[in-house]
């Protein structure tokens, strides 16, 4: 079955999403819009120039409304944060673009992948706004924080991030929670792993939730990791491979959470973000969930 994507917002982050997408291989064709049409056209245009290296995909620059019959869309479009910036200060210009874009997507039936933050908060926002089901409004979330997470435990462990199994929840953002008590390495709980220290987990959490604002001081965005984290989380979507991945959607019950949007472990298939899993956690850890399931929900009221 052909497997059509579009990619709204043609920056840095909306251009690596498109570049992981046509390396995955999942797509047969990849659309690109941008409020600035000559800039889509000229990515469209960059990226075709890459047709032999790629599985055959066609790739054009088009208006929003000629997405409406693609299998999923992606959400890239509204501006980056700016050094020092928290995720939520954000919220109300893109709020805003994301309100009047969603519109446009009332009965559509593909997937919204949300990426533009505050990714939860505008995960919220869309699927409130467009009237899609929560379940096929999904942004990415922890996804790319348990990515980061895996990254520099495997590094601090001189392991294979592959082999390492830990997740973050909540927030993409500054109430984001670790589950370290259900990390493990190799099927090996984490706190057992020889010279392990329960005295390294709080610099790493630190590491991993500041990864975003040392990126953005450095070189003025993050797009690549997330770029990948997209591509990821579609192709397990688009291909049912009913993945689960600590995505972000607006929760109707799992751990008595309802009407906010943060990321739990969730089976992710052609549906959507269908079964959300509710993973066993430390009192401590479930006080910090909800501590940013809090905060969410009063980001969410400011808007109101």
């Amino acid at each position: 079955m052909p497997i059509s994507v579009g990619v709204i917002g043609t920056g840095w982050v909306g251009s690596s999403v498109a570049m992981s997408v046509l390396n995955a291989g999942f797509a047969s064709e990849l659309l690109l819009a941008d409020a600035r049409h000559e800039v889509a056209e000229g990515e469209a245009m960059d990226l075709a120039h890459g047709a032999p290296f790629y599985t055959t995909t066609t790739v054009r620059a088009v208006q929003v409304q000629e997405m409406l019959d693609t299998d999923a869309v992606v959400v890239a479009a509204g501006r980056n944060g700016k050094p020092g910036e928290s995720r939520l200060d954000l919220l109300r210009d893109n709020a805003a673009a994301l309100r009047t874009l969603a519109q446009q997507f009332s009965g559509y039936k593909g997937l919204v992948v949300v990426v533009t933050n505050p990714v939860d908060v505008l995960t919220y926002v869309v699927a409130k706004s467009s009237g899609i089901p929560c379940e096929r409004v999904i942004g990415t979330g922890t996804m790319l924080d348990t990515a980061r997470l895996r990254q520099v435990l495997g590094r601090a462990l001189r392991v294979d991030p592959h082999s390492v199994h830990a997740q973050v929840v909540g927030e993409h953002g500054d109430s984001e929670v670790v589950l370290w008590s259900n990390a493990h390495v190799g099927g090996t709980p984490l706190r057992e792993w020889a010279g392990w220290s329960p005295d390294r987990e709080a610099p790493i959490a630190t590491e991993v939730r500041t990864a975003a604002y040392e990126i953005i001081k450095r070189k003025g965005a993050t797009n690549h990791a997330i770029g990948l984290t997209t591509a990821a989380l579609l192709r397990a979507a688009l291909r049912g491979e009913r993945s689960v991945l600590t995505v972000s959607r607006v929760q109707t019950g799992a751990l008595g959470l309802r009407d906010v949007a943060l990321s739990l472990p969730t089976v992710v298939d052609v549906d959507g973000a269908v079964d959300v899993i509710s993973p066993k956690m430390t009192t401590d850890e479930r006080a910090a969930l909800d501590h940013s399931a809090s905060v969410l929900s009063n980001a969410i009221g400011s808007l109101r």
